[in-house]
C-alpha cells in the first residue's frame, strides 16, 4: 500500500492522481492533500478521500480550512503555510509524493521530498528548471526515486525501462510538441492573439499558465531542461519534433539507429498510472489509442523563428548556472501579464529575452543563489511591463 501526497491535489494533474488512486483502493491511498488557494474545493477532496492531513500553501485561508473540515467531521488535520507543505512532504505520512505544483512554488517541497527519499512523482517541472543539478544531487545523495509523470519524460523514462540514458547507447532524446492552439500560425497572426485563445488547446486540458506555455513553445523549452537533468543528455542530443496528434509521446533514438517511442491517448493518467505502480503496470481508465481509426501521425520540425521560447530555452543551457532559473521567473511574470491583458503574445519572449541578457549569472549551486536569481529575474521582468502595456488592445 503506497501512501501518497498530492501536492496540488485540485489541479487537472491532482485530479488526475485521485482517480487512478481511487481505482486501486487495495495498492494505493492519498494521505496528504494540497492546494494553493482553493479552500472549497480542497474540504471537497478531503470528504471524498479522507487524507491525514490537508494544506493549504496560503497562510491567510488556514482557518477557513480547519473550521471546513471541523464541520465536515472530518479526523483530517488542517495544516496552512509553505513550510508546513515541506514537512509534510518529508514526513513519514507518506512514502510517495506526487509535486504537481504549478511554478517555481513547489520548488521548496519537492527539495523537501528528495532529501527525505521519497518516491517522488515529478509534475513541477520549474523545479528541475531552477534547480535541477542540486535536486539530482539531492535524490542521489538520499536514495530518493524520481519518476517524471509529463508525457514526455515519462515516455523517455518508459523507452530507457526507468535508466538514467547510457551516452554509449543512445544517440537522442526526441520531445513531442502538439504545437499547441496556434501551429503553423504567422508572426503577424501571433501578434493579434488573446490569452482566451492561447487557453484553448486543442488536445490537453490544462491550467492558464501551462496552457500559454504549450502555445509559446516554452512549455517545451523547459522540458528540454528538464530531460537534460533528470537523463543526463547534454543539450545538443535533446531534440524536439511537432507531433499535432498528441499519441507519440517521446522517442529515443539509439546508436544502432533505431527509435523507440511511447504511444498513448493524451491523458495524464497514464503516466500518473505507470508511476505510481512501476515497475509494475495498473488500469489507469484510459483506453488505448486507435491507431487504425486516427490514420496518420505525422511530425515536422518547429517554427523556432516564430516561436522563439524554445531557442530561449537552450541559450538558458548553454550559459549555464542560474541562468535557467531567470529563464523561468521572467517566463512566469510574462505569461502573467499576457493572460491578465497587460502585453500581448509576442511580447513573453522578448521580455525573457531582455531578462536573459541583462541578469547576471550565478553558480547554481546553492538554493539561495537560485532563489535570488529568481526575484532579480522577477524584478527586472515586472520593470519592462510598463513599457509593453497596451501592445495587445
Amino acid at each position: 500500500m503506497r501512501e501518497v501526497a498530492v501536492l496540488g491535489a485540485t489541479g487537472s494533474i491532482g485530479a488526475s492522481a485521485l482517480d487512478v488512486i481511487a481505482r486501486h483502493p487495495d495498492r494505493f491511498v492519498a494521505t496528504v492533500l494540497s492546494a494553493d488557494v482553493r479552500v472549497d474545493e480542497l474540504i471537497a477532496l478531503c470528504i471524498r478521500f479522507r487524507p491525514r492531513h490537508a494544506v493549504i500553501a496560503q497562510q491567510a485561508h488556514y482557518p477557513a480550512l480547519r473550521d471546513g473540515l471541523a464541520s465536515a467531521g472530518l479526523a483530517t488535520q488542517a495544516h496552512g503555510g509553505t513550510e508546513a507543505l515541506a514537512a509534510l512532504a518529508a514526513s513519514d505520512a507518506c512514502d510517495t509524493v506526487i509535486a504537481a505544483i504549478v511554478g517555481a512554488a513547489g520548488m521548496e517541497s519537492t527539495l523537501a521530498a528528495a532529501r527525505a527519499g521519497k518516491r517522488l512523482l515529478l509534475a513541477n517541472k520549474e523545479s528541475v528548471v531552477l534547480a535541477g543539478a542540486l535536486l539530482m544531487r539531492t535524490c542521489k545523495d538520499n536514495g530518493a526515486e524520481i519518476i517524471p509523470i509529463d508525457s514526455e519524460h515519462n515516455a523517455i523514462f518508459q523507452c530507457l525501462h526507468g535508466q538514467r540514458a547510457d551516452p554509449s547507447r543512445v544517440s537522442k532524446l526526441i520531445l513531442t510538441a502538439s504545437g499547441g492552439p496556434f501551429l503553423n500560425r504567422s508572426r503577424a497572426e501571433l501578434a493579434r492573439v488573446t490569452a482566451e485563445q492561447a487557453c484553448d488547446h486543442p488536445n490537453w486540458k490544462m491550467g492558464r499558465k501551462i496552457s500559454v506555455d504549450s502555445a509559446t513553445l516554452m512549455n517545451k523549452g523547459l522540458e528540454v531542461i528538464e530531460a537534460r537533468w533528470l537523463f543526463g543528455v547534454p543539450p545538443e542530443r535533446i531534440d524536439v519534433l511537432v507531433h499535432p496528434q498528441s499519441i507519440v509521446h517521446s522517442m529515443v533514438e539509439h546508436v544502432d539507429g533505431s527509435v523507440i517511442a511511447q504511444l498513448g491517448q493524451p491523458d495524464m493518467r497514464t503516466t500518473l498510472a505507470c508511476a505510481l505502480a512501476w515497475p509494475e503496470r495498473v488500469a489507469s481508465g484510459v483506453a488505448p489509442p486507435d491507431l487504425g481509426a486516427i490514420g496518420a501521425l505525422t511530425f515536422q520540425h518547429p517554427d523556432r523563428d516564430t516561436f522563439a521560447c524554445l531557442d530561449l530555452a537552450y541559450a538558458a543551457l548553454a550559459t549555464g548556472g542560474t541562468a535557467s532559473a531567470t529563464l523561468n521567473a521572467a517566463n512566469e511574470v510574462a505569461v502573467a501579464a499576457f493572460l491578465d491583458g497587460r502585453i500581448g503574445f509576442l511580447d513573453i519572449p522578448a521580455v525573457i529575452a531582455e531578462t536573459l541578457e541583462s541578469a547576471e549569472t550565478l553558480p547554481a549551486d546553492s538554493i539561495e543563489h537560485l532563489l535570488a536569481a529568481d526575484a532579480a529575474a522577477r524584478r527586472h521582468a515586472g520593470s519592462q511591463l510598463a513599457h509593453r502595456a497596451g501592445a495587445c488592445a
